[in-house]
């Protein structure tokens, strides 16, 4: 997938996936003459949602890593560029693509029993070959596959039957099909000289295939919730402008991630990286359920409930969402394990959703972690924190949201604040929890053990709206 743009090495471990040296934000947004009202309402549902469903499905399901009988390192839908695949044998795959299992109403169902409130699709990956019937290039899934069905068309009416929105992936800058698309120096040469000038027609490109396919995405399925761009090489700030008019234009509504190549409406980070604190712009993580993003049949190594429950709240204790994705094999079934993961995680929202959706960072942020003393920085050159997860906590005006991940310690030491009490309750059942005074300092009285092995939620009314510190 990504890399936030230039740093697109990979390796089989998720260290050597993670560890790119990017910034935690790809791109923060700039001023804008927008007044801050229009924009806060068209982010009002991305901000309420917390929780979505990415995939990335595409022809690379059917090599799933592997290519000539040998296994291609890194991630499942870069083996075009790792396996440096020229064009024409690439283009076989087409023939052999007939996903007869794939239901998109299934897929929304999966997204709802998840507890997921959004659902992003790869329209065009890397690779250029779009999952729509375009009229833009024939290298599309109906002109060009014995499918010859439109699954975003599917997917879009799934969505609309169940009121989930949609949002559409698409690799605006690299395209391995194309002469004059980024990336594909095996077959078309590099990008740029030396002298860093650009050596392909990269604005015919953009106009003649990226703009107008923008275009269609905007035009023929209905309300698009957003637009996630990818990797914006040599996307020049009048070059991402015209993306930009493009989906004000037709739709005004709809978002612009973080890697356009300008500011967008919200802040993608860098792909699994969480940040170490709490940030006060709208953002996203983009996250795994293994270590690849396109399907791999070599890679099973999910996330398991709880290490996704545990990243869900973290992130929203720090003011964001969390877009976690799975990669569909190329019969069109999203792999069992990954489906018995989320429905568990799923499970819990049903009981502890208020915790999460619409739900406030931390007002503290010393549960999250503490700078090392030793002054070191980690691979992005940001200081070096050493996380805590014991518990977190999110905000509701009012109420405090504890969620406790193992056992706290009986008592538990609030963190400081000047508001008084009202009580104490555990989320999921309502059963009180008493509240001790002692030395100055208030104490919740946990009862153990906790009612839930994989999070617990105890939730405290507070007088006044926010903590008073």
């Amino acid at each position: 997938m990504k890399r936030s743009g230039l740093c697109s090495f990979v390796g089989l471990t998720a260290a050597a996936i993670f560890a790119c040296t990017i910034p935690v934000f790809a791109q923060a947004p700039a001023a804008s003459t927008e007044s801050p009202e229009a924009r806060q309402a068209r982010l009002a549902w991305f901000k309420e949602a917390k929780y979505g469903l990415f995939i990335h499905w595409g022809l690379y399901a059917i090599p799933a890593g592997e290519w000539q009988g040998r296994p291609v390192l890194g991630l499942g839908e870069w083996i075009m560029n790792r396996a440096k695949i020229p064009v024409t044998d690439y283009e076989k795959l087409a023939r052999q693509w007939n996903p007869t299992q794939f239901n998109a109403d299934g897929w929304v169902q999966l997204a709802q029993d998840a507890g997921m409130k959004y659902i992003v699709i790869t329209s065009k990956h890397h690779d250029g070959f779009a999952m729509f019937d375009s009229a833009v290039s024939r290298w599309n899934i109906v002109a060009a596959t014995p499918f010859k069905r439109d699954v975003l068309k599917e997917l879009a009416a799934a969505c609309q039957k169940h009121g989930m929105p949609l949002g559409f992936y698409y690799s605006q800058s690299q395209d391995w099909h194309e002469p004059g698309g980024a990336g594909n120096d095996w077959d078309f040469g590099a990008d740029t000289g030396p002298d860093g000038k650009e050596l392909k027609d990269y604005d015919g490109y953009l106009r003649g295939k990226a703009e107008p396919q923008v275009r269609e995405l905007l035009t023929k399925y209905g309300p698009v919730a957003l637009i996630w761009f990818d990797t914006p090489r040599m996307m020049t700030p009048a070059r991402a402008q015209r993306f930009a008019d493009i989906l004000r234009t037709l739709q005004p509504k709809t978002l612009i991630d973080g890697r356009l190549g300008a500011a967008g409406d919200y802040v993608s980070t860098g792909d699994n990286v969480i940040p170490s604190g709490v940030q006060n712009e709208y953002w996203e993580v983009p996250a795994t359920t293994n270590h690849t993003w396109g399907y791999r049949k070599d890679d099973q190594d999910w996330k398991s409930p709880g290490e996704i429950t545990f990243k869900l709240v973290d992130i929203v204790s720090k003011g964001g969402n969390y877009l976690l994705n799975v990669g569909p094999k190329s019969n069109g079934v999203i792999p069992e394990a990954v489906q018995d993961n989320l429905r568990t995680v799923g499970r819990w929202l049903k009981v502890n959703g208020d915790a999460i959706y619409g739900a406030g960072s931390s007002p503290w942020g010393d549960e999250m972690g503490e700078r090392s003393a030793s002054g070191r920085k980690d691979l992005r050159g940001q200081p070096l924190v050493l996380p805590h997860d014991e518990w977190r906590v999110t905000t509701r005006p009012g109420k405090l949201y504890f969620t406790f991940f193992q056992e706290p310690r009986v008592p538990f030491e609030l963190p400081p604040m000047k508001n008084a009490i009202k009580r104490a309750y555990q989320l999921a059942d309502g059963k009180a929890v008493e509240i001790k005074e002692e030395n100055g300092g208030r104490q919740l009285m946990v009862a153990r053990p906790i009612l839930d092995p994989m999070a617990t939620v105890v939730v405290v009314e507070i007088v006044g709206t926010q903590v008073e510190r």
